[in-house]
């Protein structure tokens, strides 16, 4: 008996040795998510909520502080930005991320837009994009801030902070005090914030969630609802639209998020 007994030990013993390649090869990759806030606000904000929500569902999670927070006010230049968020997505991927996205709120989506060019991820996520220097608006807006900073670059200050302006549709226009070479680089209609500009070069192997809730504000929903029509063709790129307004559309978007990336997930799971 003694002997049938340890028989069957060890015959269940390597069923389940033979089980473990299946059961790891079955397991969902781990995901890393970088959130980017809006402009003039914070990783403590709008996008604190799904952060935390996020980790909570077993994410790796960088909510991190960008260049145009409250605080920084456009204290790095667009190359130094890129920089930040793929040490970000290294650091993420050094915890044990497999699949790793870019998710941006506002003026962060544009700029989670704007990475879809720029680096490897395996998705892109952009929640009530805003914050388009392209537009008409910030072109009429910004223009004579914009002439004004080329003029102290031409003198040889564009490292020297100066008053300048910044456009916002809920706020109007406001002072910031900025490097205008920097400046330039944030505000040029045709640079790193124009939509327009970041859609055509955005790389059509990452697929890209676009987030439009349905209360946001009259002029980006104008603007945005269409522009999902000229993103590259991505089988999983997806236009989601959450009964939301402009500031809740993090935390609205944050079922949809969980889907969409586990489905990305799945489809280029190695």
């Amino acid at each position: 008996m003694r002997n049938f007994s340890t028989r069957l030990l060890q015959l269940a013993l390597f069923s389940v040795a033979l089980l473990l390649p299946i059961a790891a090869l079955s397991a969902p990759p781990k995901m890393g998510i970088v959130v980017m806030h809006g402009k003039g606000g914070s990783p403590g904000k709008h996008v604190a909520d799904l952060a935390g929500a996020l980790e909570d569902k077993g994410y790796l999670v960088a909510n991190i502080e960008m260049t145009w927070s409250g605080k920084r006010d456009y204290d790095a230049d667009v190359a130094a930005a890129e920089a930040q968020v793929d040490a970000a997505l290294k650091e993420l991927r050094g915890k044990g991320a497999q699949k790793v996205f870019v998710s941006g709120h506002s003026q962060g989506g544009v700029f989670a837009l704007h990475l879809a060019g720029k680096l490897a991820l395996d998705g892109v996520i952009c929640m009530a994009p805003g914050g388009d220097v392209g537009s008409r608006v910030f072109r009429e807006k910004l223009g004579e801030s914009i002439a004004r900073a080329k003029q102290l670059v031409a003198d040889g200050k564009g490292s020297e902070k100066a008053r300048l302006d910044d456009y916002e549709g809920n706020k109007g226009t406001y002072t910031i005090v900025v490097a205008p070479d920097k400046y330039l680089q944030w505000f040029d209609p045709d640079g790193a914030m124009s939509t327009r500009r970041a859609a055509k070069e955005a790389n059509p192997q990452v697929p890209i969630l676009w987030i439009i809730p349905k209360r946001d504000y009259p002029g980006l929903k104008m603007t945005n609802v269409p522009l999902f029509a000229a993103l590259p063709k991505n089988p999983a790129t997806r236009l989601y639209e959450p009964d939301a307004s402009h500031l809740e559309a993090p935390s609205a978007a944050l079922e949809e998020i969980l889907r969409w990336t586990a489905e990305v997930a799945a489809s280029t799971k190695q």
